[in-house]
C-alpha cells in the first residue's frame, strides 16, 4: 500500500470514528425522533459532503412514509404525516432491501427486524459516491437504527404515561369548576417557553407533566370557595394557598412525576419572594415553576376566573411586562414575549402542518379570546 493510499485510508477511518461519535451524541441529546433525524441529516451531509439528505421512516406495509426529514442547502424540513411512496429510488430500496449508488446518489436501507426506513444522499453532478462512502453510511445506518428503535420504544412508553396523566386530569376536572381549567393549548404554551429558553428534553418533559397537573391540589378545595366571585376571606385565601402543597402531596408517590413535583409545589412563588407557599425568590424558585408562573398568570388574565374579568391579550401582555422583575423572572418574561409574538412564533426547522414545538400562536390567541 502506498503512503498516499494509507493516508487516505487513515483519514477516512478517523472520519468514520468521528461520525459514529457524532451520531451517538445526537441519539443521547433528544427524545424526539423528528429532531434526531434533523440533526443526523445535517451531520451526514457534512461527513459525506452531500448537498441533499433525506431520511424517511416507513409504515409496516411499506406503502407510506410516516416521518420524512429533508436537508438541502440552508433548509431543514420535517414532514410528520403519512405520505404515499412514489419515488422510484425509494421503491427500489424497499423492493431490494439493499443499498444503491447511481450518478451522485447514494441510498441506504435502515434495517432492524424488518425495513425501518432509508437514507438517500445526493451530491453535485459528476461527484459520485464511492464504496468507502457506502461503507461509512452503512455503519452510520446501523447506529441510527439503534437510536430510532430506542426512541420509538420510548415514545410508546410516553404515550402510556401521558394517557394515564390525561385520565387523571379528566378525573380531577370533574371536581374543579370549568372557570378554573386551562385552554387545551396551555401545556403547549409552557413547552414553547421552555424550548425558547433552551431547556433540555428531560426538563421539557417535567414542565409538560407539571402543566397538566399543577392544579391537582384544588380537588380538595370546597366548591363554594372555587366559585366565589367576591373577595375571599383570610381563611378562604389560606385554603386556596394550600393547593400547591396539597397537589405535591397527592402526586408524590408517582415515581414518573417526581421531577415535576417541585414545579407544582412552587408555581405560585413570586420572583421578589412574596409568593407562596415558601416565599422563595429569584433563583431559589425552580426554573420550571418560574415558567409556569408566567403562563398560568397570562391564561388566568385572558381566559377568565370567577373573581376576575377577562382581559384582552394586549392588556395581559402589558401586565406581564409590568410585573417582570417583581412577580415574574425577567428572562422567562422575555422568552414568553418571543413565543407569544406571531413574528417570532416559527422555528428555523419547518415542521409541515405544524409550528414550533407544536405551539400555534394564532390558533392559541383565537381560542383564549372566544
Amino acid at each position: 500500500m502506498s503512503i498516499e493510499s494509507y493516508s487516505t485510508l487513515t483519514k477516512k477511518y478517523k472520519l468514520l470514528l468521528s461520525s459514529i461519535h457524532g451520531v451517538y451524541r445526537l441519539i443521547n441529546s433528544t427524545f424526539d425522533i423528528r429532531f434526531l433525524l434533523a440533526g443526523l441529516s445535517k451531520l451526514i451531509c457534512q461527513v459525506l459532503n452531500a448537498q441533499y439528505c433525506l431520511i424517511l421512516l416507513i409504515d409496516p406495509l411499506k406503502k407510506y412514509s410516516t416521518v420524512r426529514c429533508v436537508v438541502s442547502p440552508g433548509k431543514t424540513y420535517i414532514i410528520d404525516r403519512k405520505l404515499k411512496i412514489v419515488n422510484s429510488y425509494e421503491k427500489k430500496i424497499i423492493k431490494t432491501v439493499s443499498s444503491i449508488r447511481n450518478s451522485g446518489m447514494l441510498g441506504i436501507p435502515l434495517i432492524a427486524e424488518d425495513l425501518l426506513g432509508m437514507i438517500i444522499l445526493r451530491r453535485q453532478k459528476k461527484i459520485n459516491f464511492d464504496t468507502d462512502d457506502e461503507k461509512i453510511m452503512m455503519t452510520l445506518a446501523e447506529q441510527l437504527v439503534i437510536g430510532i428503535r430506542n426512541l420509538q420504544l420510548y415514545e410508546e412508553q410516553q404515550k402510556i404515561v401521558v394517557g394515564s396523566i390525561k385520565s387523571l386530569v379528566t378525573l380531577l376536572d370533574t371536581r374543579v369548576p370549568q372557570e378554573y381549567t386551562h385552554s387545551p393549548y396551555f401545556s403547549r404554551l409552557v413547552i414553547a417557553i421552555g424550548r425558547q429558553m433552551q431547556l433540555d428534553e428531560r426538563q421539557i418533559q417535567s414542565i409538560e407533566y407539571a402543566s397538566m397537573l399543577h392544579d391537582t391540589g384544588k380537588v380538595d378545595i370546597p366548591q363554594e370557595i372555587l366559585t366565589k366571585t367576591t373577595k375571599l376571606t383570610p381563611r378562604e385565601l389560606k385554603i386556596i394557598k394550600h393547593h400547591p402543597a396539597k397537589g405535591a402531596e397527592i402526586l408524590r408517590h408517582l415515581q414518573i412525576l417526581r421531577p415535576a413535583i417541585p414545579i407544582i409545589l412552587h408555581h405560585h412563588e413570586k420572583y421578589n419572594g412574596t409568593g407562596y407557599p415558601s416565599k422563595l425568590k429569584k433563583g431559589q424558585i425552580p426554573l420550571g415553576a418560574r415558567i409556569m408562573a408566567v403562563a398560568d398568570s397570562f391564561e388566568a388574565m385572558v381566559y377568565g376566573r370567577p373573581y376576575r374579568e377577562r382581559m384582552s391579550v394586549a392588556a395581559a401582555i402589558k401586565e406581564v411586562k409590568k410585573k417582570s422583575g417583581s412577580q415574574f423572572d425577567p428572562k422567562v418574561t422575555e422568552a414568553f414575549l418571543k413565543v407569544i409574538s406571531p413574528a417570532g412564533s416559527y422555528s428555523k426547522i419547518r415542521l409541515s402542518q405544524r409550528v414550533r414545538n407544536g405551539f400555534n400562536v394564532k390558533k392559541y390567541l383565537q381560542l383564549i379570546q372566544q
